[in-house]
């Protein structure tokens, strides 16, 4: 049955042309090391040279499309999920399931918001106790270095032990605040918090007005933060968010916990870091290309991204905020804080709630096979097994599915992740004339690039972006409730280059691969979730790998994503075997704290 949910801007629903998916092999040069910087430097001085390599990239392919023309373009997928005639917009409530500890013996269990809840209510542990143990195992500017610091840009102990003891006060007086108050959280440093810097991976410049402390923490952090969360710090990141390895030779490249011979994905790598390995159960990340599924799946936890502006209104056609966590109730738990409605934004707060689906449902999976087999052959083998559980023991029917123009699609999503990303680099550059001045070899090449697409580039990305939005309205219309299902990553890591580590590296062939599954949900706004649903023995290294599987909704449609998540999450602690994987450096930050 259809939903009778209202929407603004929703795509007509029309099905798309019938295009094969032939994927052609990527020739764009691996470059390192010297080759890296002398190519960074003559693209940079060179446009004949940035536009062969955009060229070179297929990404000025697509207005050679036929048929375009027909469609409006779509320069902002925004679809808004309406509230009701004469309802008053609320914030979602974290209902009391939310508020269930997983069981103590569970394998691989890692600390929920609902552990620390009971344990400060119960006068076990305080967030004072909590905050203390945790800087020095994160704080910078130690020596020896903290053993987990690489995940996080910076702390303020200042600011972090007055929120601590703020929080251990409410508790003793028996008025906390919810189940997340005084639990510790982390939030990516692209994104404001008073008194922090946002780095955005970048190298510190104290002559550059561009880092200077925020003077207001943004609407969804200030949300969590208003329930008690405490913010222990900035989260690294890979610089400016470009690519999806999380390499950042400048700060130090994030640790992968499951395994220190790979990447731990990005661009919210410190967000995945510091997740997998338990310093925290809920961090804060952005997502233009799927900066926080890739980490999500690379870390083994959960990520959602959610439906465009949803959280709220960036500057951005493709990027959103949305939360990253351990288990999959502090990731609805985050998730419903985050959205509460902001007076202050039209677009963010005109969303309606989204609601989650009836026990009656009926439950759709959507696969596009010929997508969903370019995936390694073990990632592949895992996340099969993951769709025949939902098939057989939950009761959903799996349907094929076709997409136009799936490859196209991807090249036009990168010139205009791109091109925006050129635009907000020079927006904010001290010297608009100047704006590569501060960044790594890596972004020069990336920013000349996205400096080549032109006007008539980004209306045909739009008119492509139309075609599809309005091929998925089809789908959503032929099968209401319909979840599309893919690999997040189609491998399970992304092993590490020795050398990447001094001045990073430009792989884009590996680039475009890792994110040939989650640039869709940001191209057209839909909102996605990544969970882990097994594990594979890797190629180098010690540790089995993560593998995640993601579901792209209807706009609107988080809660729905967020229910199939618990079903997953509920498949790798029960089905899979050996249940879910912890790394053996997992920090027991209850059992340090008690010490404090």
């Amino acid at each position: 049955m259809r939903s009778t949910q209202r929407f603004s801007g929703y795509p007509l629903a029309r099905e798309g042309p019938n295009t094969p998916y032939t994927p052609t092999e990527e020739k764009n040069p691996v470059l390192r090391g010297w080759s890296l910087i002398i190519a960074a430097k003559l693209v940079t001085h060179s446009s004949f040279l940035a536009k062969t390599t955009w060229s070179n990239a297929k990404l000025g392919g697509i207005k050679d499309i036929p048929g375009l023309e027909e469609y409006d373009w779509r320069l902002q997928p925004i679809v808004t999920p309406l509230v009701p005639d004469g309802v008053v917009q609320s914030k979602a409530d974290v209902t009391p399931e939310l508020y269930q500890r997983q069981p103590d013996d569970l394998t691989g269990r890692f600390y929920s918001a609902a552990d620390y809840h009971e344990l400060f209510k119960a006068g076990k542990l305080t967030p004072l106790q909590v905050a203390k143990a945790l800087l020095p195992l994160v704080s910078r500017g130690q020596n020896p270095p903290a053993k987990y610091e690489l995940a996080w840009a910076v702390t303020r102990e200042d600011l972090v032990l007055t929120a601590a003891k703020d929080s251990t006060e409410r508790y003793a007086a028996g008025k906390p605040l919810g189940v997340l108050d005084g639990v510790p959280i982390g939030v990516k440093d692209d994104m404001n918090v008073e008194g922090y810097i946002s780095h955005m991976g970048l190298a510190i410049d104290s002559s550059d007005p561009f880092f200077t402390p925020a003077t207001k923490t943004i609407w969804p952090i200030a949300q969590l933060q208003a329930a008690g969360a405490i913010v222990v710090g900035k989260l690294a990141m890979h610089e400016l968010g470009s690519d999806t390895s999380g390499c950042n030779p400048r700060w130090g490249t994030p640790v992968n916990w499951n395994n220190k011979s790979y990447y731990p994905g990005g661009s919210s790598s410190g967000a995945g870091s510091a997740l997998s390995v338990g310093l925290i159960p809920i961090a804060v990340g952005t997502d233009a290309g799927g900066s926080i599924r890739n980490p999500s799946s690379y870390a083994g936890i959960y990520g959602l991204k959610p439906t465009l502006h949803r959280t709220y209104t960036m500057k951005s056609s493709i990027c959103v905020i949305g939360p990253m966590a351990a288990t999959a109730n502090d990731l609805t738990i985050a998730y419903r804080m985050m959205t509460a409605p902001n007076p202050q934004d039209p677009i963010q707060g005109s969303f309606a709630l989204s609601i989650p689906p009836s026990p009656t449902a009926k439950k759709t999976i959507g696969i596009y096979r010929d997508w969903f087999d370019q995936a390694s052959p073990d990632v592949l083998e895992t996340t099969r097994k993951t769709i025949s559980y939902l098939k057989d023991k939950l009761g959903y029917e799996v349907v094929d599915i076709t997409i136009p123009y799936i490859q196209e699609g991807q090249y036009a999503h990168s010139g205009w992740a791109l091109a925006e990303a050129f635009d907000h680099l020079r927006s904010g550059a001290a010297d608009p004339s100047n704006p590569l001045k501060n960044v790594n070899h890596c972004n020069q090449l990336l920013m000349s690039i996205g400096a080549i697409t032109t006007g008539v580039d980004l209306i045909k990305y739009g008119q492509l972006r139309a075609l599809i939005m309005e091929h998925l309205a089809f789908l959503w219309k032929r099968h209401p409730g319909l979840l599309i299902l893919t690999p997040t990553v189609p491998d399970a890591g992304w092993k590490i280059h020795p050398s990447d580590q001094a001045y990073g590296f430009s792989d884009g062939n590996l680039t475009m691969r890792n994110m040939m599954y989650v640039w869709l949900a940001n191209s057209v706004g839909c909102p996605a979730v990544s969970t882990p649903v097994g594990y594979v023995d890797p190629e180098e290294g010690e540790g089995k790998l993560p593998v995640g599987l993601m579901a792209m909704g209807e706009w609107g449609a988080e809660e729905q994503l967020l229910a199939w998540a618990k079903e997953t999450e509920a498949y790798l602690n029960e089905a899979w075997e050996g249940g879910r994987n912890r790394s053996r450096d997992w920090a027991d930050v209850v059992e340090i704290a008690k010490d404090h």
